[in-house]
């Protein structure tokens, strides 16, 4: 026998409504469909994928690494297919000073064995000059392999801010896909379960009930105004939401020794 729970007051604000186990199972099953319809046709999209042509590419451009310049065809480390994380950069500014977005994707890729394990390499590429790359490598405590691509044509180069993924036939190489805008967001999985949580990422373009709580517009490179989206919030190392010298994104300042740093002698960026 179920019984509706008595619904005091909650401190909460925009809490779901509380019902019975038989309640909450039968709208559940019912999203289940939904939810099942989308997975098919990440599917399908996933096949389509797998299906587009190819454009060759020179492998023997050269990218800058800690060995110094290197063919690209060295990025697959011998494999047959290559994944890589196009980082933007803003030359001269402090390591905190790094694009919250690309620093965000960036974090969630710790290493690739999972990858490696099924032929496929990884690589994050920026167009730093690689002196800068290096040291804010070094201070992120980032173990994927990282390259400058300063200078050289895309879709290696060019614009940052995208997932690319090539396809190596011996000496030959190819781009099999690029993303845009959100297409980032797989590897990210903090964006996932965030969809997954009764109050979901919190940002105001998210269609939620009346009276779920939303973060302010959050937009990257502004200074934070309240309570703002981690990925895209800047505080100092008390927590006090800020855009200088001494902040960075939330989550960094977790890490052990996470002090900040200055300028490399230039103006740090502000936009």
């Amino acid at each position: 026998m179920t019984t509706t729970p008595s619904d005091p007051t909650a401190a909460l604000p925009g809490r779901p409504p509380v019902v019975d186990l038989a309640t909450w199972q039968a709208v559940r099953d019912a999203l289940l469909i939904r939810e099942k319809a989308h997975t098919r046709e990440g599917d399908a999209l996933a096949a389509a994928r797998r299906r587009l042509p190819m454009v060759e590419l020179d492998g023997t451009v050269e990218v800058v690494g800690p060995d110094g310049p290197v063919p690209f065809l060295d990025l697959f480390q011998g494999r047959d297919e290559l994944v890589v994380y196009q980082h933007m950069w803003y030359d001269g500014a402090p390591h905190q000073g790094q694009c919250e977005g690309c620093t965000t994707t960036a974090w969630h890729v710790k290493d690739a064995v999972y990858l490696n394990a099924r032929g496929v390499s990884f690589a994050v590429l920026t167009s730093g000059p690689w002196d800068e790359v290096a040291s804010y490598v070094e201070f992120m405590g980032y173990t994927q392999p990282w390259y400058s691509v300063r200078g050289v044509d895309a879709p290696i180069g060019g614009g940052m801010g995208h997932i690319c993924c090539f396809l190596r036939d011996g000496d030959r190489v190819f781009l099999t896909y690029s993303t845009t805008g959100r297409g980032n967001e797989p590897v990210n999985g903090s964006l996932a379960l965030l969809d997954m949580t009764p109050y979901g990422r919190g940002e105001a373009w998210e269609d939620n009930p009346e009276g779920r709580p939303a973060i302010v517009d959050v937009r990257e490179g502004h200074p934070s105004q309240g309570r703002q989206a981690c990925w895209y919030w800047r505080s100092d190392a008390d927590g006090n939401a800020t855009w200088g010298p001494t902040s960075r994104p939330v989550p960094q300042w977790t890490r052990p020794g996470a002090t900040p740093v200055e300028t490399l002698g230039r103006h740090g960026h502000h936009h």
